[in-house]
């Protein structure tokens, strides 16, 4: 098996590590009610997802 030969030092493991911050979700309009919702997500609201209804609507 391959054994490293040097310590990686913490500048290089950070470099390295840069793109591994997590990022904002990002929310579309839903074409039924307007509310936002997450991408590829049932609406939380009103339960639309692509222009039709795929769960029971939330009773307010």
């Amino acid at each position: 098996m391959a054994h490293p030969k040097r310590k990686t030092s913490n500048a290089r493991k950070n470099k390295r590590r840069a793109h591994h911050a997590i990022s904002d979700v990002t929310l579309a309009k839903c074409s039924n009610c307007g509310e936002l919702h997450r991408y590829h997500h049932a609406c939380t609201e009103c339960g639309h997802y692509r222009g039709r209804q795929v769960t029971k609507a939330a009773a307010n």
